[in-house]
């Protein structure tokens, strides 16, 4: 049984064995810099819920960075999202497209806000759950409907896939996002967070341009003032 400890281990054996100068990030390593100015950061499994469950949305999430490993700081080069259920491989590199087993993606365009199917997720504590679902039980009538996969790198994959039209949450750490945004980004999406910010642990929100500008504003609202 593939448990996310031993697909972290093979993950990162494989890398040191190839780029043993390089850094590595993930949820139970933290982060080792390395000496090369790159760091792998990794999510062995994402969607760790549905896996246990036997629910097919969970993949495994792989990027490499340049820079700090902080995403305020560094900067993307090159990322793949493999659905292990599907056996669907997302791959981007910066300037150079995202693909989908080799297929170029691209975000569905000139979708209007109350024609969006919008992905989002909820955090693990109980009292955040609750405030998030009242922000969904308000945006559910302004949007086609609202889906939650319960994978962020999947949730950024099917939008650069056009199976999703936009998609937000909020509280995911480094390796939830850090494939998937840059796909996302290369398949058309723009991708942004808090106040304007870049996407981070405060907030992450995807949309092809002209929807993430109907969308932002709700959700900036929404989330003003929470810490």
């Amino acid at each position: 049984m593939l448990t996310a400890r031993r697909s972290r281990s093979s993950i990162r054996d494989a890398l040191a064995a190839a780029r043993p100068r390089d850094g590595f990030l993930g949820e139970e390593t933290g982060a080792d810099r390395g000496s090369s100015g790159l760091t792998w950061v990794v999510d062995p499994i994402d969607g760790t819920v549905n896996y246990f469950y036997g629910i097919p949305a969970y993949a495994v999430s792989v990027a490499v960075v340049e820079g700090d490993p902080d995403p305020a700081s560094w900067v993307t080069l090159a990322r793949a999202v493999a659905n292990l259920e599907s056996r669907e491989v997302f791959t981007a590199a910066a300037g150079a497209g995202a693909r989908l087993n080799g297929t170029a993606l691209r975000v569905n365009g000139g979708v209007e806000l109350p024609l969006a199917l919008v992905g989002t997720g909820f955090g693990y504590d109980a009292a955040m759950r609750t405030r998030q679902a009242q922000f969904v039980a308000e945006l559910v009538g302004r949007v086609r409907d609202v889906r939650r996969i319960g994978a962020a790198s999947l949730d950024l994959c099917g939008l650069a896939a056009g199976r999703l039209d936009a998609y937000f949450e909020r509280w995911l750490n480094p390796w939830d996002h850090a494939a998937g945004a840059l796909i996302a980004r290369e398949a058309g999406a723009r991708v942004g967070g808090r106040a304007g910010g870049a996407e981070g642990r405060e907030l992450l929100i995807a949309a092809a341009p002209g929807l993430y500008e109907q969308l932002d504003p709700l959700v900036q609202r929404f989330y003003a003032g929470w810490e």
